[in-house]
Protein backbone atom coordinates (compact mmCIF):
# COMPACT_ATOMS: atom_id res chain seq x y z
CA UNK A 1 0.00 0.00 0.00
CA UNK A 2 1.38 3.56 -1.48
CA UNK A 3 1.14 6.48 1.01
CA UNK A 4 0.06 9.76 -0.59
CA UNK A 5 1.93 13.03 0.57
CA UNK A 6 1.88 13.88 4.20
CA UNK A 7 0.99 17.38 4.76
CA UNK A 8 2.86 19.44 7.10
CA UNK A 9 0.66 22.54 7.41
CA UNK A 10 -2.02 24.91 6.34
CA UNK A 11 -0.04 28.53 5.65
CA UNK A 12 -1.94 31.52 5.22
CA UNK A 13 -0.70 35.00 3.81
CA UNK A 14 -1.61 37.90 5.16
CA UNK A 15 -0.92 41.61 4.01
CA UNK A 16 0.07 43.69 7.23
CA UNK A 17 1.44 42.93 10.47
CA UNK A 18 -1.14 43.99 12.33
CA UNK A 19 -3.86 41.16 10.15
CA UNK A 20 -1.15 38.69 11.08
CA UNK A 21 -1.66 39.29 14.90
CA UNK A 22 -4.99 39.21 15.07
CA UNK A 23 -5.12 36.03 12.94
CA UNK A 24 -3.10 34.49 15.32
CA UNK A 25 -5.16 35.64 18.49
CA UNK A 26 -7.96 34.49 17.09
CA UNK A 27 -6.42 30.52 15.92
CA UNK A 28 -5.33 30.28 19.73
CA UNK A 29 -8.75 31.25 21.17
CA UNK A 30 -9.98 28.86 18.81
CA UNK A 31 -7.70 26.54 20.14
CA UNK A 32 -4.85 25.56 17.95
CA UNK A 33 -1.60 25.36 19.83
CA UNK A 34 0.78 24.10 17.19
CA UNK A 35 0.85 27.22 14.92
CA UNK A 36 3.86 29.39 13.34
CA UNK A 37 4.07 32.94 12.03
CA UNK A 38 6.69 34.26 10.34
CA UNK A 39 7.16 37.80 8.88
CA UNK A 40 9.47 39.80 7.20
CA UNK A 41 10.59 42.46 10.14
CA UNK A 42 10.01 41.76 13.78
CA UNK A 43 6.13 42.58 14.94
CA UNK A 44 5.64 43.60 18.21
CA UNK A 45 3.48 41.44 19.99
CA UNK A 46 3.60 38.36 17.80
CA UNK A 47 5.24 36.39 20.70
CA UNK A 48 2.19 37.16 23.41
CA UNK A 49 -0.77 36.37 20.21
CA UNK A 50 1.29 32.85 19.47
CA UNK A 51 1.66 31.86 23.02
CA UNK A 52 5.53 31.64 23.13
CA UNK A 53 7.19 31.46 26.66
CA UNK A 54 9.78 33.79 27.61
CA UNK A 55 13.08 32.55 26.27
CA UNK A 56 15.96 30.93 28.52
CA UNK A 57 18.69 32.30 26.61
CA UNK A 58 19.26 35.17 30.10
CA UNK A 59 19.53 32.52 32.44
CA UNK A 60 21.88 30.59 30.23
CA UNK A 61 24.13 33.55 29.44
CA UNK A 62 24.10 33.98 33.25
CA UNK A 63 25.29 30.79 34.53
CA UNK A 64 27.86 30.71 31.66
CA UNK A 65 28.93 34.57 32.47
CA UNK A 66 28.83 32.69 36.29
CA UNK A 67 31.12 29.68 34.99
CA UNK A 68 33.59 31.60 33.31
CA UNK A 69 34.31 34.05 36.13
CA UNK A 70 34.86 31.73 38.60
CA UNK A 71 37.06 29.49 35.83
CA UNK A 72 39.32 32.86 35.09
CA UNK A 73 39.40 33.35 39.14
CA UNK A 74 39.96 29.90 40.29
CA UNK A 75 42.28 29.24 37.33
CA UNK A 76 44.58 32.01 38.36
CA UNK A 77 44.15 31.25 42.44
CA UNK A 78 45.30 27.05 41.23
CA UNK A 79 48.79 28.82 39.30
CA UNK A 80 49.75 31.59 41.76
CA UNK A 81 49.04 29.51 45.19
CA UNK A 82 49.90 26.26 44.19
CA UNK A 83 51.30 25.89 40.76
CA UNK A 84 54.01 28.51 39.89
CA UNK A 85 54.57 29.96 43.50
CA UNK A 86 56.76 33.07 43.09
CA UNK A 87 57.16 35.89 46.03
CA UNK A 88 57.67 39.12 43.74
CA UNK A 89 58.28 42.14 45.39
CA UNK A 90 57.10 40.73 48.73
CA UNK A 91 53.25 40.33 47.80
CA UNK A 92 50.89 37.73 49.16
CA UNK A 93 50.81 34.69 47.16
CA UNK A 94 46.72 34.99 46.80
CA UNK A 95 46.75 38.74 45.92
CA UNK A 96 43.01 39.27 44.77
CA UNK A 97 42.70 42.19 43.20
CA UNK A 98 45.39 41.31 40.77
CA UNK A 99 42.77 38.69 39.56
CA UNK A 100 40.07 40.94 38.69
CA UNK A 101 41.01 42.40 34.83
CA UNK A 102 41.26 38.56 33.99
CA UNK A 103 38.31 37.27 35.83
CA UNK A 104 35.88 39.61 34.29
CA UNK A 105 37.62 39.00 30.69
CA UNK A 106 36.40 35.30 31.57
CA UNK A 107 33.05 36.40 32.71
CA UNK A 108 32.33 38.50 29.78
CA UNK A 109 33.96 35.53 27.50
CA UNK A 110 31.70 32.88 29.30
CA UNK A 111 28.23 34.82 28.96
CA UNK A 112 29.09 35.67 25.32
CA UNK A 113 29.90 31.80 23.96
CA UNK A 114 27.20 30.19 26.55
CA UNK A 115 24.52 33.22 24.94
CA UNK A 116 25.29 32.23 21.24
CA UNK A 117 25.33 28.69 21.63
CA UNK A 118 22.07 29.00 23.83
CA UNK A 119 20.32 31.04 21.26
CA UNK A 120 21.58 28.70 18.61
CA UNK A 121 20.71 25.80 20.55
CA UNK A 122 17.15 26.93 21.82
CA UNK A 123 16.07 28.22 17.90
CA UNK A 124 17.34 24.74 16.94
CA UNK A 125 19.79 26.55 13.84
CA UNK A 126 21.25 26.12 12.03
CA UNK A 127 18.00 24.46 10.07
CA UNK A 128 18.77 24.86 6.12
CA UNK A 129 15.72 23.08 5.71
CA UNK A 130 12.07 23.61 6.90
CA UNK A 131 9.10 22.15 5.33
CA UNK A 132 7.20 25.63 4.79
CA UNK A 133 10.38 26.26 2.66
CA UNK A 134 8.08 23.58 0.11
CA UNK A 135 5.51 26.54 -0.36
CA UNK A 136 5.64 28.42 -3.72
CA UNK A 137 5.31 32.09 -1.88
CA UNK A 138 6.97 31.39 1.23
CA UNK A 139 10.25 33.53 -0.39
CA UNK A 140 7.64 36.08 0.70
CA UNK A 141 7.88 35.85 3.98
CA UNK A 142 11.69 37.63 3.49
CA UNK A 143 10.19 40.88 1.92
CA UNK A 144 7.04 42.12 2.37
CA UNK A 145 4.15 39.15 2.93
CA UNK A 146 3.24 37.73 6.67
CA UNK A 147 2.27 33.61 6.83
CA UNK A 148 0.43 32.06 9.58
CA UNK A 149 0.86 28.42 9.93
CA UNK A 150 -1.67 25.62 11.46
CA UNK A 151 0.55 22.52 11.79
CA UNK A 152 -1.10 19.01 10.70
CA UNK A 153 0.23 18.15 14.01
CA UNK A 154 -2.04 19.99 15.80
CA UNK A 155 -4.37 18.24 17.90
CA UNK A 156 -7.39 19.60 16.80
CA UNK A 157 -6.12 19.98 13.09
CA UNK A 158 -8.77 18.66 10.71
CA UNK A 159 -8.06 19.90 7.32
CA UNK A 160 -11.62 21.15 5.73
CA UNK A 161 -12.21 23.09 9.20
CA UNK A 162 -8.57 24.37 9.43
CA UNK A 163 -9.07 25.55 5.97
CA UNK A 164 -12.99 27.19 6.35
CA UNK A 165 -11.30 29.02 9.46
CA UNK A 166 -8.26 30.60 8.07
CA UNK A 167 -10.18 31.51 5.53
CA UNK A 168 -12.99 33.27 7.54
CA UNK A 169 -10.10 35.40 8.67
CA UNK A 170 -9.65 36.98 5.60
CA UNK A 171 -6.03 36.07 4.32
CA UNK A 172 -4.82 37.01 0.91
CA UNK A 173 -4.36 33.22 0.23
CA UNK A 174 -4.52 29.48 2.19
CA UNK A 175 -1.67 26.79 1.26
CA UNK A 176 -1.78 22.92 1.66
CA UNK A 177 2.34 22.72 2.56
CA UNK A 178 3.86 19.32 1.95
CA UNK A 179 6.04 17.67 4.77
Amino acid sequence: MKKGPTIFCLLAEFETAQSLIEATRRVREAGYVRTDAFAPFPVHGLDEALGLKRSGVALITLIGGILGGLSGFLMQVYACTYSYRENVGGRPLYSWPAFIPITFEMTVLGAGLSAAIGMLALNRLPQPYHPVFNSSRFELASRNKFFLCIEASDPKFDLTEARQFLQSLSPTGVEEVLA
